[in-house]
């Protein structure tokens, strides 16, 4: 099967390389370096993360689907 490129209607897409990946029964953490210093960490189901490939040093993408966004400050 030829591997073509995935095109999405999210916006926000943020490409970064996996650092780590902790495995729980049901669920895998997943942390991906997007920036120097700037993490984004997702849980997914084990067997997607297995599926994926995903390994530390692979690169990822983190995409991100949100109908709100909170904004904070001090």
């Amino acid at each position: 099967m030829p591997i073509t490129a995935l095109q999405l209607s999210a916006r926000n897409v943020l490409k970064g390389v996996v650092i780590s990946i902790t495995e729980g029964a049901v669920n895998s953490e997943v942390q991906i370096e997007v920036a120097p210093g700037v993490e984004v960490v997702a849980i997914i189901t084990k067997s997607s993360a297995e599926r994926l490939g995903l390994a530390p040093g692979k690169t990822a993408y983190a995409v991100v689907k949100a109908s709100d966004v909170m904004v904070a400050v001090e």
